[in-house]
């Protein structure tokens, strides 16, 4: 690709309001006018609107923390000299590749829920590498120019979602060779100024509480598919972006009065798809446009930084264990030995998950780029450990929690002047604790496993950064048989002809 000229002045779109706290990054998503539909209506102020607010109370939480415990969840930035949210941040060492993922446990203490962040930061991470290497062999300046957007960020404090999940229509065939060509983001026009892009994104967590996102490709690209080998920074509310919100499960709950039969009635996660609509993206947004041999490098590095991000899971998890704990003793069965066995069972599982996740973190290694990259097959053993153990955990969870759970009588029941009183009687556990409060920490059971934020701790856990056999698949790539079978076959005795199966 031929150098574009990259002298622009500061970044001049999307929000130029400093987040410094939670309160400040909420005030900075009014107004923007950005084209939202919910349940099939065009929603004017999305912070206003019940089912929109709980998510971004949830983002809003990692504002906070910066706030709370600026030691966990801020970093010194070696781009802008001051120190940033870690979010933000561009890891300089495998610590602060390790202390991501302790803010990603924290913020999963603290909300219940997916905090929607992280795709940004692991984006950020897995482009600095990517963007520098393509520079050294193409003489581009997407390094420059990513860095120049990454300090208009920190400066800024903004929310940047990384956008990589097309809807890839017919999988068994390539992008350039579906019969619809818009099914996977691509380049629709190059012109002296910039590109314009035409496409959609699908699943996209929390998309419309970000200040801006960047759209990446989602799968290998061979030579013919160019058009589609796109890197671009995207303001949330340029124009030609329609977003479209995901329903939840039980989530018209947050439309009704009460905060009881919602089970989290302060934060849950968010998915949409974005539609790109012919948007026109200038050269200093632009981070790779057609350099197809660097997509494959890109997806596999972006998976590593994001699936050993997973370990937000064990956070929620803390908070799944916690239910469960605190449902058996409202039910006067806490000292039962096969209560504790499954509590174990479910810490077991949840420390699993953590600690492939917490070695890859410390496996880090440094790039050329100067970033540090955790290990990609550690990454891929936890993210593996997560499409598994949070649906045991939601079994174990629900079995501790009794039927009750799933059959229990609404909010409204509860304050009923005629059937208010009965349930009250027939509906308590424990003498010395609420009817009120054992039916609360059902509705958080099934808000967790069930309803709104079963989202974020199962099926997200399931599909997100990749579908099992995406994990399997780059397991068996690095899992070094052949190096294994030498091992084998040198304490055995056995001469290695070097011949392998």
């Amino acid at each position: 690709m031929a150098a574009h000229d990259d002298t622009a002045a500061d970044i001049t779109v999307g929000c130029q309001i400093p987040n410094d706290d939670a309160s400040q990054y909420i005030a900075s998503l009014r107004g923007r006018r950005i084209r939202l539909f919910v349940l099939g209506e065009r929603v004017e102020e999305p912070v206003d609107h019940p089912l929109v607010r709980p998510s971004i109370n949830a983002m809003a939480a990692t504002y906070q923390l910066a706030v709370d415990e600026p030691e966990l969840a801020t970093a010194q930035s070696s781009l802008s000299g001051v120190r940033i949210n870690r979010f933000l941040h561009i890891t300089e060492s495998a610590e602060d590749v390790v202390m991501q993922n302790r803010m990603q446990r924290r913020l999963g203490q603290a909300t219940g829920t997916c905090f929607q962040r992280c795709v940004g930061m692991d984006a950020f991470n897995s482009l600095f590498s990517v963007t520098y290497e393509i520079d050294a062999t193409h003489g581009t300046s997407y390094h420059e120019r990513l860095k120049r957007f990454l300090r208009h960020c920190q400066r800024l404090n903004l929310v940047v979602g990384g956008a990589m999940t097309d809807p890839k229509g017919d999988r068994s065939r390539g992008p350039s060779e579906q019969e619809d060509p818009d099914l996977y983001t691509r380049i629709v026009e190059r012109r002296e100024d910039g590109i314009v892009v035409r496409g959609a994104k699908a699943h996209q967590t929390g998309c419309v509480n970000s200040h801006w996102i960047i759209v990446m490709p989602t799968i290998r690209l061979r030579p013919e598919d160019r058009d589609y080998a796109v890197c671009a920074a995207i303001p949330v509310d340029d124009p030609g972006l329609t977003f479209i919100y995901g329903r939840q499960s039980c989530d018209t709950r947050a439309l009704e009065d009460g905060n009881i039969d919602v089970g989290n009635a302060e934060f849950s996660g968010q998915e949409a798809l974005i539609v790109i609509e012919d948007v026109f993206v200038p050269w200093d947004r632009v981070l790779m446009c057609g350099e197809t041999e660097f997509v494959a490098p890109l997806v596999e590095r972006f998976t590593a930084y994001h699936r050993r991000s997973y370990v937000c899971k064990t956070g929620v998890g803390d908070v799944l264990i916690g239910a469960a704990a605190t449902i058996a003793d409202y039910n006067g069965v806490s000292r039962a030995s096969h209560v504790r066995d499954k509590l174990v069972e479910m810490s077991h599982l949840n420390e699993t998950i953590y600690s492939a996740g917490i070695a890859a973190s410390h496996e880090s290694f440094r790039t050329a780029a100067g970033n540090y990259e955790p290990d990609g097959l550690l990454a891929n053993v936890c993210k593996h450990n997560v499409t598994r153990f949070p649906y045991e955990m939601a079994r174990l969870a629900q079995d501790l929690a009794g039927g009750l759970m799933v059959t229990c009588p609404s909010e409204k029941d509860l304050a009923s002047p005629e059937v208010g009183a009965v349930l009250k009687k027939y509906l308590k556990g424990r003498a010395d604790v609420t009817t009120e409060d054992r039916v609360r920490m059902l509705r958080l059971i099934e808000n967790m496993t069930l309803g709104r934020n079963a989202v974020g701790y199962l099926t997200e856990s399931l599909h997100g950064a990749g579908s099992p056999q995406a994990q399997r698949i780059q397991i068996a790539r690095q899992m070094e048989i052949e190096t294994k079978k030498k091992l084998a076959k040198r304490l055995a005795r056995i001469e290695d002809s070097g011949e392998g199966d």
